[in-house]
């Protein structure tokens, strides 16, 4: 019986050799659920393919999750190549959405969205990556251990990579020491209000916070992401002292006027100027998030990064495509905060984005429970604000910007190089040789309607204000590191995006 023992003890090695061989064979060969398609090397040709040197004709080799090589048309016919060609024909191929602004509102308010279903919808309008804010799960991500509750509810749960932005409030932004655990945790870089936020345990920042947020943020070369208001006392009085009606969407727009940007973006030009070459928050950058105000605050913006201040700027969609003057009463669908400002600073916005002083966009995807919008009452003052948009920015950045001749190039750029950059993503934000293969296919020339009957996927689509629009650029097929994880209508079975965190 010893023998026996024995000789099956000195079996165990060869045993788990084999079983180990057998595991790994199989995880790199077996179709995935991670993936509608099934193999790992492969080739995806277009005659519009939009890489860093141009949009060429040609192919880009995917092989385990990354891109090989990419060979223009005049080379592709003596191409020594193997794997399965992905065709998509005329249709325009680029590099994946980078999303570096969505409210998922998970853990906690997954009633609102939650990681499954946004990302859902992220993958369905061409995003490869979103990086989620800290608000308005709950609770509120502001320290390293409601940082842990939020990569544990996106365990399994996405459908993309998503990363995290962590928040700056009075309670962590005067202690160094937990700030700097907080940023050793993984998250992004920081985010911080100069105004309410709606959400209790998110108070707003002074500038006495955000000076010394940028300070540890210097260490770590992170961004601080700002959300630049701060309340004029003179704008709700006006209001209530002249009993405007609250549907009128011009009663809410005097309560945030653009001096409201203004004096927060004066304010922060304070100690922007510490980030510079030299300064004492060498290394960190100011990120303006969401701004409307394409006049002042944009011109105070424009003279610090020329003074070397490092700053960049965000705008949204749905400031370059809606205007006032044609928002209808009581609908409060298209209530944001900064708000949506008339069509002359409309028309400023893209001349500044256009020019690249504006450098990104962003979605702000900011849902809510509809009865939260009250759509019945339509009063604007009282309804949750954010627009719900993740799923269409692609087509509504398209459809919207094809009269001022938008290029791909732009989109590309807009959309993913330039929100790489600012969430510290290297291998993101591009098609070339040895970045993550991801990659959104889609046909700009094809019309839809925005309609109830649209196949959409975030949680509560009949409150976004594209509802009821036609919009140009159909999303046919979303890459994520390799895998298809969206293809016209039909998602992965599986939910296996990544969790990314900072190092």
């Amino acid at each position: 019986m010893e023998f026996h023992k024995r000789s099956l003890l000195s079996l165990l090695p060869v045993i788990a050799s084999i079983l180990f061989f057998f595991l790994k064979f199989s995880i790199k060969t077996a179709p995935s659920g991670c993936s509608l398609l099934h193999d790992n090397h492969y080739w995806i040709s277009s005659k519009r393919i939009v890489t860093q040197d141009g949009v060429i004709s040609g192919a880009v080799e995917i092989k385990d999750g990354k891109v090989f090589s990419l060979v223009k048309e005049e080379d592709w016919h003596g191409y020594i190549r193997k794997g399965q060609i992905v065709d998509f024909g005329e249709a325009v191929v680029m590099p994946g959405l980078i999303d570096v602004h969505a409210h998922l509102d998970d853990p906690g308010r997954e009633e609102w969205e939650g990681f499954p279903s946004g990302t859902r919808a992220a993958a369905a309008g061409g995003i490869t990556t979103l990086i989620d804010m800290p608000l308005n799960s709950e609770p509120s991500t502001i320290s390293e251990e409601t940082l842990k509750l939020k990569i544990n509810a996106a365990k399994n749960r996405i459908f993309v990579d998503v990363g995290f932005w962590g928040g700056l409030v009075p309670d962590n932004a005067l202690n160094a020491t937990a700030l700097e655990r907080f940023l050793r945790a993984g998250v992004l870089g920081l985010k911080s209000f100069m105004c309410p936020s709606g959400i209790n345990d998110f108070p707003m920042t002074n500038i006495t916070h955000i000076k010394e947020g940028l300070s540890v943020l210097a260490k770590f070369k992170r961004p601080l992401l700002v959300h630049a208001e701060v309340q004029q006392d003179f704008a709700d009085k006006s209001v209530k002292d002249d009993k405007k009606d609250a549907r009128l969407y011009s009663t809410y727009l005097e309560t945030r006027p653009p001096s409201m940007e203004e004096a927060a973006i004066r304010n922060l030009l304070t100690v922007s100027e510490n980030t510079r070459a030299g300064g004492p928050a060498e290394g960190a950058h100011l990120h303006i998030v969401h701004l409307s105000d394409a006049q002042s605050s944009l011109n105070l913006l424009k003279n610090a990064k020329a003074r070397g201040d490092s700053i960049s700027i965000e705008t949204c969609p749905h400031y370059l495509s809606f205007s006032a003057d044609e928002i209808p009463d009581g609908d409060t669908r298209f209530k944001c905060a900064p708000p949506i400002r008339d069509a002359e600073n409309k028309e400023k916005l893209w001349e500044a984005l256009r020019g690249g002083d504006i450098d990104m966009l962003s979605s702000d995807h900011s849902p809510a429970l509809p009865d939260l919008k009250l759509l019945q009452q339509g009063d604007f003052l009282k309804a949750w604000g954010g627009i719900s948009s993740l799923q269409y920015v692609l087509p509504a950045t398209w459809t919207s910007g094809r009269k001022y001749g938008v290029t791909f190039e732009q989109i590309a750029s807009w959309w993913s190089e330039k929100p790489a950059k600012l969430a510290g993503l290297p291998l993101k934000g591009s098609i070339a040789v040895g970045n993550y293969a991801d990659i959104v296919a889609w046909e700009p020339e094809t019309d839809f309607d925005l309609d109830q009957n649209h196949p959409s996927y975030f949680k509560h689509p009949s409150i976004s204000a594209y509802v009821g629009r036609k919009l140009s650029g159909k999303v046919l097929a979303t890459f994520v590191r390799g895998n298809l994880v969206y293809k016209e209508g039909k998602h992965a079975p599986a939910a296996c995006g990544n969790r990314l965190l900072a190092k």
